[in-house]
């Protein structure tokens, strides 16, 4: 034989490139670029080239050469191209997404002056022909993949993709489920399927005959080798036995799966007519092979079981520290997304990267308010979910009190450097934390807010997607130093307002930072794609949008995941508000703009009168103990009195039968003053120098919801409102406790000109 392209002496001799064509080998050559330049027809049939594509340039990672063996495939072309050569296996995914192991031996291609130009590559598929050195290859491999997932599923399912149909054509894993043994993994060479209620399926409870090879090894704990399943006996069936027949089984081989002294199940593999092979009976060298991989998969499934334990376990750790529901809010929709990091699945990291401190919440606030948190805490681990949860925790109660947002940043602040542990260096570690907490007044759309380094919302308004414009952002908690400017130390609030029906993406970072297969992480990629999603969802429901949103970037998630999508609805809301002067006959005209506005709102009858009678009880504890009208004192034996016009003038009115009022920050009614301070001569000295006395004003705010009204007094005393004790025969002292009993919710709160007291009552009688 010549050079490829010319004939033998023999006139009726094949060319040389007839001989390469039809040999059954594959023949791949490669330029010195690992491009192809030529594949026979073996080598399209063993990869599984598609015939209306032109290979012609493309890379010969791009046979399809499984992602774990590139590296290897990328080592084997450097080192021939080197002058050397090189012979091995690797696993092939076909473009029908079937595997196949090759064995391969690639050489230097040299041209005429015996320079290097290329690489030819031979090949055939491995382990059909029984090779020792590839079923030692197979078990080799066998281990390296295993030791790749702790995944129970995906453990199991490598462990059958690489058996079939390399060593068998029919591979079952049966694991026991406490007392049944259960049928988790059925694979068949060729695409087979046994016909139903034939061979077990998976899910199914497995129960082998007590003289069946099966059962024999599980009962002996070894490895039982069948070399002619013509002489096998005792069938689980009729239908078994005829199915055995018709696909033309040959041999079986059956190797219990034992851990730590368990016996956790039995792998059995058997060879059939279903694929062509030289060798079609199991001898007892491939027991033995068969017998140490079934170790190797025990351990692994061992590891998998304990690794799902633990995860289950870590998950309902996480998840237990976040909210998993919110109650419903007046004019908002919420959805919420925690997803926990996934590097072990690929990197086999360890349990502890599942869990992580990134944080949600939605919390209720006065008279309708929310307030809207997400945070991330530096690193991962169990200590990260710990810090997280008492961070959580903290916030919530900070917030509950009305606190404004910058000082529960600040509270939130010292909160984390208490949070510290040993470095191990002689000083402590303290984790840095980013958090943005929004509280946000539906009725108004008036979002105020503090930010301690996190991400800016997305505002999706109209169908268009943007960041919102945040003119605040201070730096993460735990991490400020003394000495630094006042203006550096000191956390901000700003305010804004929003745009009707605006939605609001809060998400933190690893809802971006993600690395695509074989790339690194480029933020700006990731940006433009989460815009590019969240603008083709922008008109659907919040649910949809978080969703969206949490498979918008592809890649792997090496870090949790928490996202917050809220949007305001408007229109089932009201709102009615008015100014009084802080006298005694304005306790009857308020009542009167809230019964009249509580009617117009379709509020049942007896809940408007005692929304009534309550807006009554606030509006005259302000009128008695906000109005700057302490004008006599008297020195009594019993002590100091004072006594005010203005409710001298309530008591000739029509307010005294409504249970009287309390005081704020003490006792209520006529007596002696219990204030804890007495502002009496500040505000005589505000009136001399205006000319006059000054007339107090209160604003009286009525807020509707889907289920809820909602009450609130503003007005300029600075004192908080408290509940006392009031005696038997005292006359006055029970107004805040009769709002106590019947209000849904009652509170207050400092505002930044005074106080605000407000109570919550249903719209519709229970």
């Amino acid at each position: 034989m010549k050079r490829w392209g010319e004939a033998f002496f023999d006139d009726d001799a094949l060319t040389g490139a007839d001989v390469v064509a039809q040999a059954q080998i594959a023949v791949v050559v490669a330029d010195r670029f690992s491009h192809l330049r030529y594949w026979n027809a073996f080598a399209r049939e063993l990869f599984g080239f598609a015939d209306d594509r032109d290979h012609i340039g493309m890379s010969l990672l791009d046979l399809g050469i499984h992602e774990s063996d590139q590296e290897h495939a990328s080592q084997l072309a450097r080192r021939v191209l080197r002058g050397g050569t090189w012979e091995g296996s690797f696993a092939v995914v076909r473009g029908d997404s079937s595997w196949v192991h090759v064995r391969a031996q690639a050489v230097p291609l040299k041209d005429a002056s015996g320079a290097i130009d290329g690489i030819v590559l031979f090949a055939n598929e491995a382990m059909r022909s029984g090779r020792v050195e590839e079923q030692y290859g197979l078990l080799e491999r066998v281990g390296s993949r295993l030791a790749g997932s702790l995944e129970f599923d995906s453990t199991m399912k490598a462990v059958a993709e690489i058996l079939v149909p390399q060593f068998a054509d029919h591979c079952f894993i049966d694991l026991f489920d406490h007392d049944r043994l259960v049928r988790r993994v059925s694979v068949h060479s060729e695409g087979w399927s046994p016909p139903p209620g034939t061979w077990f399926d998976v899910g199914d409870d497995v129960r082998y005959p007590d003289r069946h090879f099966v059962y024999t090894a599980m009962r002996r704990v070894e490895t039982v080798l069948v070399s002619d399943y013509a002489h096998a006996v005792n069938a689980p069936s009729e239908g078994s036995a005829r199915v055995a027949e018709q696909v033309g089984l040959t041999s079986a081989i059956a190797a219990p799966l034992r851990a730590r002294g368990e016996l956790l199940g039995v792998l059995t593999l058997a060879l059939s007519r279903l694929s062509p092979r030289e060798k079609v009976h199991y001898s007892g060298f491939d027991r033995d092979l068969v017998g140490a991989i079934a170790s190797r998969v025990a351990l692994a499934i061992d590891n998998a079981r304990l690794f799902e334990e633990e995860r289950s376990t870590a998950l309902a750790f996480q998840n237990s520290l976040l909210p998993s529901s919110f109650p419903p809010f007046d004019g908002l929709s919420i959805a919420h997304r925690y997803v926990p990091a996934k590097p072990l699945e690929t990197h086999g990291h360890g349990i502890q990267t599942q869990v992580g401190g990134d944080f949600y919440d939605v919390i209720p606030l006065s008279a309708g308010r929310v307030g809207i948190v997400i945070g991330d805490v530096e690193g991962r681990g169990p200590h990260a979910a710990a810090v997280m949860g008492q961070l959580r925790a903290a916030l919530r109660a900070f917030a509950q009190a009305d606190r404004e947002p910058a000082d529960i940043l600040r509270e939130l602040d010292e909160w984390v450097r208490q949070l510290g542990r040993p470095d191990g260096e002689g000083g402590t570690w303290v984790p840095s934390v980013s958090c943005l907490y929004m509280v946000y007044d539906a009725w108004s759309r008036e979002l105020s807010y503090a930010n301690a380094g996190h991400q800016a919302p997305l505002l999706i308004s109209d169908g268009d997607v943007e960041e919102l414009a945040l003119e605040v952002s201070d730096t993460l908690l735990g991490v400020k130093l003394k000495g630094v400017p006042y203006d550096d130390a000191i956390y901000h609030q700003a305010d804004l307002t929003l745009p009707p029906g605006a939605t609001l993406l809060l998400y933190t970072d690893g809802l971006v930072d993600r690395r695509p297969l074989g790339g690194a992480i480029d933020i700006e990629r990731s940006m433009a794609q989460l815009y590019g999603r969240i603008r083709e969802v922008a008109d659907k429901d919040v649910e949809q949008i978080a969703q969206s949103a949490v498979t918008a970037v592809p890649g792997e998630i090496d870090d949790d995941t928490a996202l917050l999508v809220v949007r305001a609805h408007p229109g089932e809301l009201a709102m009615e508000e008015g100014w009084f002067v802080a006298e005694a006959p304005t306790v009857g005209e308020a009542r009167h703009l809230a019964a009249s506005t509580f009617k117009d709102w379709g509020m049942d009858r007896d809940q408007a009168e005692l929304a009534c009678l309550l807006v009554s009880e606030i509006v005259t504890n302000v009128v008695i103990h906000a109005t700057p009208h302490p004008v006599r004192r008297e020195f009594t034996p019993d002590g100091v009195r004072d006594s005010g016009e203005a409710f001298e003038s309530a008591e000739a009115g029509d307010i005294g039968d409504i249970g009287g009022a309390d005081s704020v920050g003490g006792a209520g009614g006529v007596g002696a003053d219990e204030f804890d301070e007495d502002w009496s001569d500040l505000l005589d000295e505000v009136a001399e120098d205006t000319g006059g006395p000054s007339r107090s004003e209160f604003l009286l705010r009525l807020r509707r919801g889907a289920s809820s009204a909602w009450v609130e007094v503003y007005d300029n005393d600075l004192r908080l409102p408290r509940i006392r004790s009031a005696g038997a025969d005292d006359e006055g002292g029970r107004g805040l406790y009769l709002v106590d009993q019947l209000a849904t919710r009652w509170g207050s709160r400092p505002t930044p000109d005074g106080k605000a007291v407000w109570f919550e009552v249903p719209l519709k009688s229970e």
